[in-house]
Parts: C-alpha cells; structure tokens; sequence
C-alpha cells in the first residue's frame, strides 16, 4: 500500500482528520480518515453521552473532530493506560486532555498535520503520519505530571509503560508517537518548529501540587510535596573530628608521641652532660692520684658498677662496706651461682615464699614422682580413660548448613528470616549465568596490560546462547523434573516461568530475526521494555539482563557494546522438604550441564560461561578442597620433623660430638689407612677417635641421644588431644566444623609442642646437674684459661658459685650447683616440679581465653572455641602425665646406651664413644648467645629506653591502623581455589548493576479497619504523613543513606485502586446477586464494578472503602484475580505472596512491602545496607505503631557485624581480664601479673594493626585468631614472667638495690627459659607458618598465615623484647628456687615442711 504527501489547511473550527478508515492489517487498532474540512456535531446523544464520559464536560456542546467509533477507541485505549496513572489526577487528566484534543478538538487543525497518508485493508485511504504540534510548556508540564508516578506491582514507574522509561518530555512525546502493535497505529511526529498557520497546543498542564481534587496527587507520585525526613548520616560515614586527614586520635597519638622521644632523647643528654661535669670535677678532685686506682674507687663514675641501671652492688647495703668491684674470697662464698643472685639466700635474706608456688610445686612433684615409677600403669589408666572419651566419635556429625554454621540460634535476623518463610515462602533460588566474550589477546609491548572482554551481543552470539536456553529448558532431572516442574510462575501453576534474559525481548525465538533485523529489535526493547514483554508478562527492564554496559562520549549508555549476558532462572523455594529436593534435583542436573557446556562454549562460540546454582554455594563452600590440603598437610610435617629433631638437639654433648664434625675428622683420617707403615701398639693414638676406618664413625648422639621416638610421641598426643576434644564433645551434641578439622591440630600442636620442649630442656638441665656424669666428675671454669677441669667430687664438697653479672660471664650455668646423682625417675619428678606451674599457667590462661571463644553467638565460631579449649586442656594433660612416663622410658633407654626408635639395639660401652665433660656448661649456641650478647645488651638503660620508645611507637602505630580495619568476609575467600563459582562472583561484582530485593514486613496491623489502612497506605489523601508507604517513599529519594533505589510495591495501595468503579475490568461482581464475583470469562453484560453502588461512591479521601468483613471479602478476591492487561492492578501475580492470612481467612497476620537496594558491590555495601534497613525499620515502627522488620536474602549472613565489634571488645576484655588474675595468682605478684596482662594486650593490639596495613577484615574467622592472639601471647609471656619470679631474692620492692636485683633476676630468665620459648614456641611455628605461605587458597593466606605470622612475630618480640625490659624495671618481687635449695625443697615436699618465709627489713640486714 502506497502513502501521498497531504498538507491539510489550517484553521480553527477546521479538522484533520475524522471518522475510522478500516486497519493496517487482519489485526490492529483503526486508523483515522484525513478529513480536511470543519467540526461537525457528534453522531446522537449517545455519541455526545460517550464524548462527555470520556473527555469531561468541556465537549457538552459544539462541534467535534471525532466520531463515535473514535471515541470508543480512545476510551478502550485511556482505560489501558489509566489502571497504571490513575492514582495520579493530574498525570490521568493531562492525559486525557491531550488525547481528547488530539482526536475530537473542534480546533484540530491548527495544531495537527497529515503529512501521509496510506491505504487500509479495506481500500481506504488512511493517515499513516502527522505532525501534533505541541507547546513546550503543555508537554513539559504533561511529562512533570507523569515521570514520578509509580506503579508498585513492578517496583517502577508509570513512565515505564506509558513513556518507554523516557527521561524528558522530548523522549515521552516520541515514545507515544511511534507507530508500534501496542502502541499507536500510525506515526505521530512532534516538530521542534511551528510551521506557518499552525499553532501550537500549549494549554496549562494540571500539576500534581495543585489543591484541586482533580490536580492533587499524593507524595508517592509526587515527590514535591513530601514531607521531608530529618537528616540520616550514611552508615558508615559517621562524622568524626578530624585533623586534617588525620583523625583526632591519631594526631594526638603522634602528637604525644613525639613528645615523648623528643623528651626521652633531651633526657638523655641531660644525664650524658651532668655526667661529664660529674667525670671532670672528680678528675679536678683526684688530680694526681693514681690511675687504676682512681678508676676502681667506689665514687668514681667510671666505675664498673654502674653498668646496669641501679648503680650500686646489694653487698655494700648487706656488708655495710663500700664494694670496690673487686670480689673478695668472702664474697666469692656468698654467690649463689646460676648467674642469678647476689646473696647467700641460705646465709643472708630467708627467700621469700609463695604459699601457692609450693603447693603447685609440691602436686607437680608428686604427679611427676607417680608418673614416672609407674610408667606403663599410668600409660593404661590415661589411655583407658581418653579411649573411653573417644567412643563419642559414634556421635559425630559435622554440620554443613551455611545458615547453621555462621548464624546465631536466637539471631534476630535468623528469627526473622525464618518467620518470613513460614508466612510467605522461602526466597526463590535463582539459577544465575553470566555470558561474556572470551578476552582479547592482552598487547604485548605492555607486560602488565589486562585482556579486555569485546562485546558479547552479536548475532552469532545470540543464536549459540538461543541454543543453550533451550538446553536449559529441555532439562530432566532423574527423577524426570523439567524447568516447568520447578520453576516460578508469577500466575500460578501452569503460568509461564520467570526466565530473565535478553532472549525474552525476542519472544524465546531468536530465529524470528536475522542478522539485518536484530540490533534493532533489541535497542527498541531496550527504550521500551514494555513493548517487549516476556512470556510471563512483566518488563524486563536492560539493567535485569546486560552487564558492563560502556557509555558514549554523549554520556547515554551504548547497549550494543554490553560486556555481559546476564540470565536468571527463578526457581521456587518450599519448606517442604520434598518439593525443595525436588528443586534442587533439577539445580545439580543444570550444574552438570552448564560445567559440560561452558568448556564447549568457549570452543565453539568463544563464549565465556560463569554460573551459580541454588545448590552451588553450600556444596562448594563444604568441600574439603577449600583449603590447599597438600600445603596444610607438608606444614604439619615440617612442624612434626622441627620438634622431632629439635628435641634430639642436646646440648650436653661435646660440641665437636656431632654428624658433621665427625664426617669431617673421618675424611682428614681416611688417607692413613693407605699409608705404607702400619700401625703397631707402640705407635696407636691414644684417642681412638684419631685412628682411620673404612666408614665414618657417626656419633654416638645420633644413635643413642636423638629423641625423634620422643618427639613423635608428643605429637601423637596433640593428635590425641584434638581426637578426644571431638570424641567428648561429639558424645554432648557439639557438631563439628570443616574449620575445626583444618585448624585446631595446627593450633593444639603450635600451642602443645611449647610444653615438650620446657619439659626436654628441664630434663637435660637436671640430667647435667645429676645425672649420671654430674656424679663423677665436676667441671670447673678457669676463666684464664678458657678450659674445664676435671675433678672428683663429693655431694659435701663446698660449692664454688659463680656471679652472671660478674667481669668473667663464663657459660658455666649449672654445672657447679648440686652435683648429687639422682635416679632418673626423680629427675623427671623434679623437672615436672619445676615447670609444671608454668605449664599450669600458660595452660589455664589459653583454655579460658579459647573457652571466652564460645561466647560469640554463631555456632561456627562457638564450637571452634569450645572444641579448642577442650584439645589445648587435654593435650597439657596429656602431657604431665603420659609424656612424664614417656619422658623417663626414653632417659632409662639413653643411659642404657639404646639406640632411638630401634630401643632392642644396645650400643656396648667398648664402641661408644667416650662421655667428655660437655662444652659450654651445658648451654646450647641459642642459650650461648642469649647469655654472652642478648640478654646482657637487652638490660643496659640506654637500650631500656630505646624498647620502650620503640614499642610505644607500635602500640600508637596499631591503634592508628585499627581505625581502619574493614567488616566483612568475601564469600569468594571461602571457596576451594579452583571453584567455578570464583569467576561467577567476580562477574557479579562487574557486570549485575541491580541490587537485591529488600521486604519490609508489617505484623500485628489491623487493616480491616481504617486507621490500620491508613498507617500503610500511601496513595489516598487521608493517609498517615508518615505512613509505611510514604516513608518507604521518602527513604528512596536518599539512596546514600536508606541503600533503597526503588519504589515500593505497596499491595494496600494496588487493592484499594482495583476496588475503582473507574477500573470497569476489575473488580465485578453479578448485577443480579452482587455477593458473586465475575471471573475474567465472563460476560461484561452480566457484570457490574464491585463498588459501582456504593455510598458513599469511592474517592481517594478513602470515604466509603470497605472495611470489616467487607473488606477481607473483598481482599482474598483480589489476591486470586489474574493480573492481565486488561486489570493490571489484580493481585495474583503480583501480590500473591504478599499477604498472609488467618486460617479463617479473616484477618491479615502480616504483609510485606517489597523493594530493591541500589547495587552492593563490596563487603561494606552488604552491611551497610542491613543497617539501614534497620535503621527504617526501627523507624517505621515507631511512626506507624506497628511491628516492622526487614528481611532480604543476605541479611541473615551480614547480622553478625551489626554486634561484632561489640563482641569482640567483650571478649577481649574478658580474657585480659582472666589473663590478669590467673596470671597474679600464679605468679603471686598483682605487679608481675599486670605487666604480663598488658604486654599480651599489646601483642593483641599489634595483631589487629596489622590487619589493617595488611587488609585483613575482622569477622569471625578473625575474631577466632584475635582470641587465639590472646591465648598464644600468654605462652610466649608466662614461661618468662615466671622464670623471673622464680629468680628472686625476696627483696622488698623498694630496696635501695631492687633496680640491679631485677636486672639480675631478668637476666637470669632469660638464659633459663629463653632458648625454649624460641625454639619451642617461635622457631616451630615460623617453619608452620612458612610452608603455609605456599598455600594457593585465599582464606589460608589472608587470615591463617597473615594473621599468625604476625602473631607469632609479635609475639616473640613481646614476650622476649618487650617484657624483659618492663619486668626489669618495674617486676614485682619473686621467690628463688635455685638448685641451692632443690634438696631442701625435696625433703619439704616428702616430709610435708614448710620453710616460713619472712621479708627482711634493712636493718636485719644490716645487722646479719
């Protein structure tokens, strides 16, 4: 059919157009005939009857342009578009208006055109363009009216429908122009420029803030006269005092900071200066004198007293003599040896005594005594018992229910989540792809360039992934079950399936279209989501279904050049457990098809695939491939091999008497063997170590002193301990975790091996003291000569005691004490003794800061602390009982010359090698160099002020980085490393650019009633200011702060408008029984509208709406009624699911009203977002009077953080607080106790400043570690703390010489425990650590090995930096327990004797 060019002559009273020519086609709205002559008079009154009801009653009288055919197409076409407008009078009376003048003004021909016309089906000539000339004021004002009117079914706007989503009047005027099936059946152009004799329409529009009924719209379609909400903060932007970038608490932090080196380094130039002065007036005062004399004249401030801080000797307020520096024979006999003591505790000062020392050490003795002499009935009755704990394993079950393992029982949000399934239905389970193209080459001139993704839409691309969906919905399940069987259809059983994809906009077949027709097909969609509905009938708005879409240079999005297909498949939920499997049956038969699909897509297609089933994230997160399984396990080993061969280090041995000294003197020997002369007996060395042999001869330390079979046992036990913690716990109904599995035998055993290496290294201090070479021989050091010499002694010969901070540091420690033979059952009693209270320390303090753990509310977290404690306490157990018994099964196996691990072969005395007095007294190179170098440059003032100043600088560096640790914990970090659902949520953050469903649930409302209808609803002038809805309204216009993009879908709103006479296709009832509702298939003669009788009639001030029964009558119709085109405003498909009723169908128990949050793209968008749906929530309720709740799918996971921080203050605080009294019982100094409190606190805050420069979050999986930091720092603190109490003299605090008798003590502390905090403790768990760095899974390397290694470091730099110094200047008195006093202290203890303490006075030791 051909068109002609018309120009049709302008002119009131003239029109250009008229009357109905036939349509386009079969189907299809009429087209108008061009009519070019005057108005005419309507048909009939009825025509004039149908022309006022449709247009008002400015068209009572005169002539008209249209006809009565036109007039009842413009009202079935009005009636479409006024059940979305309607709720707006002004938006529907400018629309009326403009379309009334459009077809039937008398003046028609002023403003309008035909430009073409055509012929119709039916050989007429019809219009097929004109030109509507329309002012700029009338179709701004028109388009004003309309842009902000919503329509809540579809959580969007009017305009999305009746505009194509237009942003300006310009966009809404040619949307409704354009020639389209849905739309207008002929073209309507709307010309920038008036051409001449015509005028433009330009009549004032109505305004939705006008007063008149016929004007005014409510604050939901009109957003300018809403009340305005006071001033909400963004979560998370909370203000705070800042100095320039610094925050106020930081900059005072480095304020005071600097003061304090400033004031520390004037100091000390202060001291430096009065110093010289004080050199320079004395050298005035001794001119003359003599050199060396002077130098050691006990005034004299070069002095070699002065070395440590405090000055002066103990011995000139004991002797009541000047000291000179220069040990005299008398004071020789008054050392106490060990390095520690300045007096003869036995001659001089009564030692201070602890009450509850000498019960522990008592109860140690007497356990260690029983262990070791009956080793094996030990073994029997400790092995019974844990055996009979492990037979809860019968019980064990390990829970893999996401919501189970990280959500509290009583949590809120858990309640909540729960509640909203049981009155609504689960959330759907969406099946998600993201489609792109596989990435370009990366360019190669530039290393570091990343390959870019081209776009994914072309139509080679569309046809693949056409293919693909109908894989996807041909699938069966096993069992049979389609995507229909499944799937969710908003109108019900047998409705279509809710499938987003931009295949939909093609009506599910692609191959309608082809190459030449596709781009423009989809870009129409795009503009009019409307005009291409999917088979389920509801829009499908670009942001639904492209990712990645650039934007050109003009700023308006290029869809064409999208990176991202995004498909969803919304699969129902059901709290049946039979319907669920039934979903999640045909979830895993999609997962298999998509993992077959995705490497072909690629091959095929050069499609990348990235995909989540609702099934996909609880099967990945429980599979045990989530940790890098090869690096945990070749951690462990190395640990296992470190302590094994570690403990076989002794140091007793000579220090030639090693693997490589002896392959070294074996090769210098070899060649003698082919000398010519022999070797006679005349000529034979005399040490048969020089005499050559075909093969080495490996050290008898190799065979016979290694503790490989010791160390592997202690191992066995951290096994046994974590075995029987699940065992017991299991037998309680504690369910375990993957995380336990994975982490507490790397804790237990970091944690355990501390107190294997304490009890070895005791063991071999009292094998060298007396064992069975400390009988024989006595090795004295000649400081001279640098050598021992070997003398007989007796248990009476008088002992020789030798200073530690004496000119001559000689090593010789202990070899000198008490060189009195022992069994070995009682050296093993005796070392228990000794370091069983500070395994009793390190043990309570971790149990009770572990057991603190289970305070946190989430199960996971819960059981990992409980099932911690309980390994940690039964594995110290373990190892003062059994590992005694052990320990003393090895010691009879070396010195009956028993080769480890094969205990059968027996080394016979003519082939060991000879026992030489050990080197070095016994000390190994750690404690050589702890002795000689570290601790003695540790205790020096000035280094003393260096530490403090140092970590002071940590500590305010840690509280600066705190202030920016991060909430959250990215799901993706706890998958397996190789999970095809990484690349899935990386696409979610890049390419999904809508956020997810939010639902504000309202219970315990009457909306049977008026004043429950008003509190919810929004679209009526009598509703609450502060309404639900309007609320809801006015959060979305601050999206900074609510996170709430999208108007709400408010079922009151909706139920209350489908009730309008006004909606003829409605609500209906029969004329003849109105008790009777009509279904869509019946007969509009038959029907009347609902309230089409009612008095008063229905208006929006909400008068005569029903109420009582009425209304819940009314309501269970609405929720049944299909929504179509016809009534889009009916509530099946819609709201459905919204409203939950009484059983007796009477009352509404609770309803929600459903909305989006903007886009979340990080870990703090999540949480905030919960947040601020709180934050509405809680105001809600309180402005409404009704209970108000939000829920959306992810808030359940992310309540966590809405008390985390609390929590772990809570927790912290706790265990400090046990930390600081079992630490000041035990020790039995508050002063000590609180210094080790504060230095693990310190450790503890060192950790969580290194999370923030090392992006480590704080979630739970953190608090764990922080609480696990608290633990671990007592272990690198008690052993020392304890060390340096026992080291005392019982020097009241204040003594004059209390400052040197703590350095002394410190000393001595560390020498004695400091080799096994660092090879027990530091060097095992670095070697963990280290091999754990190697991991590939995320969660291992970000909070395991981050967060240990620098625990660990910060710990030992704590525990063997920090404290040292704190303790030397400030430790609280201590008790000794020297070797002097162990044979009185084993006779106390057999005899029940008590040595009474007392502290002596000044004066008593003067007087002594």
């Amino acid at each position: 059919m051909g068109g002609q060019y018309v120009v049709t002559t302008a002119g009131s009273g003239r029109c250009a157009m008229r009357g109905s020519c036939g349509t386009k086609g079969w189907f299809g709205k009429p087209l108008p005939c061009p009519y070019d002559g005057p108005a005419l008079d309507p048909e009939d009154q009825e025509a004039r009857s149908l022309l006022m009801d449709v247009c008002g009653p400015e068209y009572a009288e005169g002539p008209v342009c249209c006809t009565q055919d036109q007039v009842e197409t413009l009202y079935d076409n009005l009636k479409t578009a006024e059940a979305i407008i309607s709720s707006c009078p002004a938006c529907r009376n400018n629309f009326r208006s403009f379309y009334c003048t459009f077809t039937c003004s008398p003046d028609q021909g002023s403003f309008l055109n035909v430009t073409e016309t055509q012929k119709s089906r039916t050989g007429e000539t019809a219009v097929k363009s004109v030109d509507f000339f329309v002012g700029q004021r009338f179709a701004e004002g028109f388009f004003d009216s309309c842009k902000s009117v919503q329509f809540g079914a579809s959580n969007g706007y009017a305009m999305d429908f009746i505009g194509g989503g237009a942003k300006d009047y310009k966009a809404f005027l040619k949307f409704m122009g354009d020639e389209k099936d849905l739309g207008s059946p002929f073209q309507i152009n709307y010309p920038a420029q008036v051409q001449d004799k015509f005028t433009a329409l330009n009549p004032v529009p109505r305004n939705c803030t006008d007063n008149d009924l016929g004007s005014r719209c409510t604050c939901i379609d009109c957003p300018d006269i809403c009340s305005t909400l006071p001033y909400v903060p963004p979560p998370g932007s909370e203000s705070t005092c800042h100095v320039g970038v610094l925050s106020c608490l930081s900059f005072i932090l480095i304020l005071a900071y600097c003061l304090a080196v400033a004031g520390f380094f004037f100091g000390y130039l202060l001291e430096l200066t009065i110093r010289r002065r004080r050199e320079k007036k004395y050298e005035s005062l001794v001119l003359g004198a003599d050199g060396a004399s002077e130098a050691n004249h006990p005034l004299s401030p070069r002095s070699r007293n002065r070395g440590l801080v405090g000055a002066s000797s103990l011995a000139q307020y004991v002797d009541g003599e000047e000291s000179t520096g220069v040990a005299s024979s008398e004071e020789s006999r008054h050392h106490l040896g060990r390095g520690a003591s300045l007096l003869d505790p036995m001659d001089t000062v009564q030692p201070r005594q602890y009450r509850l020392n000498t019960v522990l050490r008592r109860s140690f003795y007497r356990l260690g005594l029983i262990c070791s002499t009956s080793p094996w009935l030990t073994f029997s009755l400790v092995f019974l018992a844990v055996g009979l704990l492990n037979l809860g394993w019968k019980k064990f079950q390990v829970e893999t229910e996401p919501v189970r393992l990280w959500v509290a029982p009583d949590s809120e949000s858990k309640l909540q989540k729960e509640y909203f399934d049981e009155h609504f239905g689960p959330f759907y389970r969406p099946q998600q792809i993201f489609v792109t193209s596989a990435p370009m080459a990366a360019d190669s001139s530039n290393l570091f360039a990343l390959p870019e993704k081209p776009p994914v839409l072309s139509w080679s691309h569309l046809k693949y992934w056409s293919k693909v969906e109908r894989g996807i919905r041909s699938l069966r399940s096993p069992s049979g079950y389609t995507l229909d069987d499944v799937c969710f259809a908003p109108s019900g059983s047998g409705g279509a399936c809710v499938v987003q994809s931009a295949l939909a906009w093609f009506g599910e077949d692609i191959l309608d279209y082809d190459e030449d027709t596709w781009e423009e097909h989809l870009l129409s969609c795009v503009n009019s989501p409307v005009d291409c509905l999917p088979d389920y009938q509801q829009p499908l708005k670009p942001e639904f279904v492209l990712g990645g879409v650039p934007e050109n240079t003009q700023g308006k999005k290029d869809y064409l050049g999208a990176e991202a297909l995004v498909v969803t498949f919304v699969v129902s939920d059901s709290l049946d457990a039979e319907i669920q499997e039934r979903a999640m049956e045909w979830e895993r038969t999609l997962r298999e098809y998509l993992l077959d699909v995705t490497p072909r897509a690629l091959e095929e297609a050069g499609l990348v695939l990235s995909f989540s089933t609702g099934v996909s994230l609880k099967e990945e997160i429980n599979k045990s491939t989530n940790m890098d399984v090869k690096i945990v396990v070749l951690s462990y080993l190395a640990m296992f091999f470190y302590v094994s061969l570690a403990l076989g280090n002794d140091a007793s041995v000579r220090e030639d008497d090693d693997v490589l000294s002896s392959l070294l003197l074996w090769v210098r020997n070899l060649p003698k063997l082919f000398k010519g002369n022999r070797l006679t007996s005349s000529t034979m060395s005399i040490d048969s170590r020089e005499t050559p042999h075909i093969f080495p001869r490996l050290p008898r330390k190799l065979f016979v002193g290694s503790k490989f079979t010791l160390g592997l046992f202690g191992i066995a036990l951290v096994i046994l301990s974590v075995s029987t913690s699940v065992g017991f716990f299991s037998l309680v109904g504690v369910k375990v975790t993957l995380i336990i599995a994975e982490v507490i035998p790397f804790l237990v055993l970091a944690v355990g091996v501390d107190n294997v290496f304490i009890l070895v290294h005791e063991l071999d201090r009292q094998n060298l003291l007396h064992g069975p070479n400390a009988s024989a021989t006595h090795a004295t050091f000649q400081p001279s000569s640098d050598e021992y010499i070997t003398t007989p002694m007796s248990s009476t010969q008088p002992h020789n005691h030798q200073s530690a901070f004496s000119s001559s540091h000689d090593d010789n420690v202990d070899a000198a004490s008490m060189p009195v033979y022992l069994s070995a059952e009682e050296r093993v009693a005796r070392a228990l003794a000794k370091m069983g209270p500070s395994i009793l320390l390190s043990t309570v303090t971790e149990t009770v800061a572990f057991a603190l753990g289970a305070l946190v509310p989430m199960p996971a977290v819960k059981n990992f602390a409980l099932y911690a404690a309980g390994s940690v306490l039964l594995n110290a157990l373990l190892q003062v009982t059994v590992f005694v018994s052990a320990m003393v099964l090895d010691l009879r196996r070396v010195e009956a010359n028993r080769v480890d691990c094969f205990p059968c072969v027996k080394l016979h005395a003519r082939i060991a090698l000879p026992d030489a007095p050990p080197a070095s007294g016994g000390l190994g190179g750690i404690a050589r160099f702890i002795r000689r170098r570290y601790a003695a440059f540790l205790l020096k003032p000035v280094v003393k002020g260096v530490v403090l100043l140092t970590f002071s600088g940590f500590l305010i560096a840690s509280v600066i980085s705190i202030q920016h640790i991060e909430l959250g914990l990215d799901q993706r970090l706890a998958l397996p490393s190789e999970s095809y659902l990484i690349p899935y949520f990386n696409d979610l953050d890049a390419y999904l650019d809508v956020g997810p469903p939010v639902y504000f649930v309202s219970r315990d409302v009457d909306v049977n009633h008026r004043r429950g209808q008003q509190a919810l609803c929004g679209r009526f002038t009598t509703c609450d200011e502060f309404s639900m809805v309007n609320v809801l309204e006015a959060e979305r216009n601050r999206p900074e702060s609510s996170f709430i993009s999208e108007p709400s879908a408010s079922w009151i709103d909706d139920f209350l408008r489908w009730l309008d006479p006004a909606q003829e296709d409605c609500c209906r009832v029969m004329k003849r029984d109105s008790s009777r509702f009509c279904s869509e298939f019946d007969s509009p003669a038959r029907c009347q509208p609902c309230l089409a009788e009612k008095t008063p009639a229905w208006n929006i001030t909400m008068e005569g709406l029903p109420e009582g029964e009425e209304f819940t009558s009314y309501l269970r119709q609405w929720l049944i009624s299909p929504t179509n085109q016809e009534c889009p405003l009916a509530g099946k498909a819609s709201f459905g699911t919204a409203l939950s009723l009484s059983d007796d169908g009477q009352q509404v128990v609770a309803s929600h009203f459903r909305t989006f949050h903007k886009p979340l793209k990080s870990q703090s968008d999540f949480i905030n977002s919960f947040a601020a749906a709180r934050r509405i929530a809680d105001d809600l309720s309180e402005r409404t009077g009704t209970k108000v709740f939000p829920y959306s799918l992810h808030y359940v996971f992310f309540d966590q953080y809405a008390r985390i921080v609390a929590i772990t203050q809570e927790i912290l605080g706790l265990g400090l607080g046990s930390v600081l009294i079992v630490t000041a019982l035990l020790l039995g100094s508050w002063r000590t106790g609180t210094i080790v409190t504060g230095v693990v606190a310190l450790t503890v805050v060192t950790v969580m400043g290194v999370m923030g420069v090392w992006g480590i979050s704080l979630n739970a999986i953190s608090l764990v570690n922080l609480v696990i930091s608290l633990g671990i720092a007592v272990e690198f603190c008690a052993h020392v703390a304890r060390a340096f109490m026992s080291a005392g003299t019982g020097l009241p605090a204040d003594h004059p010489a209390g400052q040197k008798e703590r350095d002394e003590r410190m000393w001595t502390a560390l020498v004695d425990v400091g080799p096994s905090v660092l090879s027990g403790i530091t060097f095992t768990k670095l070697i963990g650590m280290a091999v754990l760095g190697l991991t590939r899974s995320k969660l291992l390397e970000i909070y395991y090995f981050r967060m240990w290694l620098t625990l660990i470091i910060s710990g030992a730099l704590h525990g063997l930096v920090l404290l040292p110094v704190v303790l030397s200047l400030a430790g609280g008195p201590g008790y000794p327990q020297q070797e002097a006093d162990e044979e009185w202290m084993s006779s106390a203890m057999r005899n029940d004797y008590e040595y009474a303490p007392f502290l002596a006075d000044d004066d008593s030791i003067r007087s002594d």
